[in-house]
């Protein structure tokens, strides 16, 4: 192999396994491994995006993020809360079962059960009821015109094969029943089977046979390989070991350019990279202040980004890749609007005043929690964050992990662990609800509204606008209550963001594919030329 340090990979089967159908063998290789491979557990992109090459829903996402039809053929908004959803006959799960209305209402049921980190999908409906076997009818709490965007994460699983194997319930992300039978085993009705799974070390996938319809990719064999250094996952590529990585770090670009055989696949993402506070305890978990929170006060929020030079981390650390925004959302999504995307201006002096207004001049100690093998450049952001607030007295301990420790240390069901994190955020609708509702909502058990504020941010009236916003159906009013609740969030410094990251592939000669400005990875697209 042309790199030494990249031997290891043999370890795995890469070049073995790809030797034996060179020709149809698609490999391919990101920064961290799926958490899991059951579909209701983890509500995260790289996770999703994976899986929805096994597993499928009603509706999907084609090679240029047009809403499509999937295992539904069609469906119609009958009332303002009534939909009817006709689904595919035909269609078989990998172990030869037909797919039918049972396992819609299964699969829906499952994602409310405790350990489910996909509730914020589940609760757009308040019923499904079967009609027949290929039909059924959806009710959801209010109007809801973007419920088949909603829905294209929320993956059917085989009620049968599921109960079968006491599997009704959702893996819990924060551990503690791993063993569950569909965090180790799949059964999709997807293009692709899962046949061989070594956590950590490779998922090996084979083409179903049996899928219901034609793709254009020509792939038989799939292997994935997590590989956690930059530097060995490009050089993979480099030497031919594999056939497409990411994240590339953009400082890597040239490099990519410079090599013979390869190349990188850049462009804008629809994530958004921000910072988030916890401004719900009365006192912080991991801070020197006790008896107080000093992220209840907005002065405070304000001074984090009056700290924050997003330019130097645009230039020094995204090597100007990234897009800076003072939204939760970028140009990708429904409803952004520059209008109302701006930045709080770099200025140390007066966040030093507004630390010492709040109470806080001489600054406070506050963890943060940050993966390190998620998002582009996550660690680095991080600790130049941490650089940038020691400027107004904040000491920063970073507490950066694998995103399989950071998940299940933040999110609902360790009960948000955490006081002060990034976090990254695609809305799976591509659609500026999807961000109101999760990450700008009051938090709601009922609702699972604010699901994804780990910082517990909360204001009424955003409440108020998110529910307008969900059901409003003329377009010029939906976009001014839009723009309200990004101002009102604005204001408040409800977060912090950051930048949309760039997408940052690295791709071998030969291979044709689709990248999707979510991020994820479609093998129905993926071509093998040479």
């Amino acid at each position: 192999m042309r790199f030494g340090h990249f031997a290891a990979a043999l370890a795995l089967g890469v070049a073995t396994a790809a030797s034996a159908q060179a020709d149809t063998t698609f490999r391919w290789a990101f920064q961290g491994d799926v958490q899991y491979v059951d579909p209701h557990s983890l509500n995260e992109t790289f996770t999703l995006g994976t899986l929805g090459n096994i597993y499928e829903a009603l509706s999907w996402y084609d090679r240029d993020l047009n809403l499509i039809p999937s295992l539904a053929e069609s469906w119609e908004n009958v009332e303002p809360t009534k939909w009817i959803f006709h689904l595919r006959q035909g269609v078989t799960f990998h172990n030869g079962n037909p797919f039918t209305a049972d396992d819609v209402i299964f699969s829906w049921q499952r994602t409310l059960t405790e350990g489910s980190d996909m509730k914020g999908y589940g609760r757009k409906a308040t019923a499904i009821n079967k009609i027949d076997d290929h039909t059924i009818e959806v009710i959801t709490p209010t109007p809801n015109p973007i419920l088949p965007r909603d829905w294209v994460f929320m993956y059917i699983m085989d009620k049968e094969w599921s109960e079968a194997n006491n599997t009704a319930e959702a893996t819990n992300v924060k551990g503690g029943n791993e063993g569950n039978y569909a965090s180790l085993h799949t059964n999709g009705t997807g293009p692709f089977k899962m046949v061989d799974r070594q956590i950590g070390v490779r998922m090996l996938l084979e083409r179903n046979q049996d899928y219901w319809q034609d793709i254009p990719s020509n792939v038989d064999q799939v292997i994935f390989t997590p590989i956690a250094q930059d530097a060995t996952r490009v050089a993979a590529l480099i030497s031919g070991d594999v056939d497409l990585v990411y994240p590339v770090p953009v400082q890597d670009w040239g490099r990519l350019e410079a090599a013979a055989g390869v190349k990188p696949l850049a462009g804008p993402e629809a994530r958004t990279i921000f910072l988030g506070m916890d401004q719900d305890r009365d006192e912080l978990l991991y801070s020197d202040i006790k008896g107080a929170n000093p992220f209840q006060d907005q002065r405070v929020r304000l001074a984090f980004a009056h700290a924050i030079d997003i330019e130097a981390i645009r230039r020094k650390i995204m090597r100007t890749a990234s897009y800076p925004t003072g939204l939760l959302i970028g140009p990708a999504i429904n409803g952004y609007n520059a209008e109302v995307d701006s930045r709080w201006p770099l200025d140390v002096d007066r966040a030093q005043a507004l630390m010492a207004e709040a109470g806080y001049a001489d600054g406070f100690e506050v963890t943060m929690d940050c993966p390190n093998d998620r998002y582009v450049n996550d660690e680095a952001i991080c600790q130049a964050v941490a650089a940038m607030l020691a400027r107004i007295g904040v000491t920063v301990n970073l507490l950066a992990q694998t995103k399989s420790k950071y998940f299940g240390k933040v999110l609902a069901q360790a009960d948000f662990d955490t006081s002060f994190y990034l976090l990254g955020w695609t809305p799976s609708s591509l659609d500026a609800h999807n961000p109101l509702y999760n990450l700008m909502s009051c938090r709601s058990d009922d609702t699972g509204a604010g699901l994804f504020n780990l910082g517990g941010y909360c204001n009424a009236r955003v409440d108020e606008l998110a529910a307008l916003v969900e059901k409003e159906t003329d377009p010029a009013q939906r976009q001014a209550y839009i723009d309200e609740a990004f101002q009102i969030h604005w204001d408040e410094v409800g977060h912090i963001p950051l930048h949309q990251q760039p997408l940052s592939w690295g791709v071998r000669d030969g291979i044709e594919l689709a990248q999707r400005a979510d991020n994820v990875l479609d093998l129905r697209n993926v071509m093998i030329v040479e």
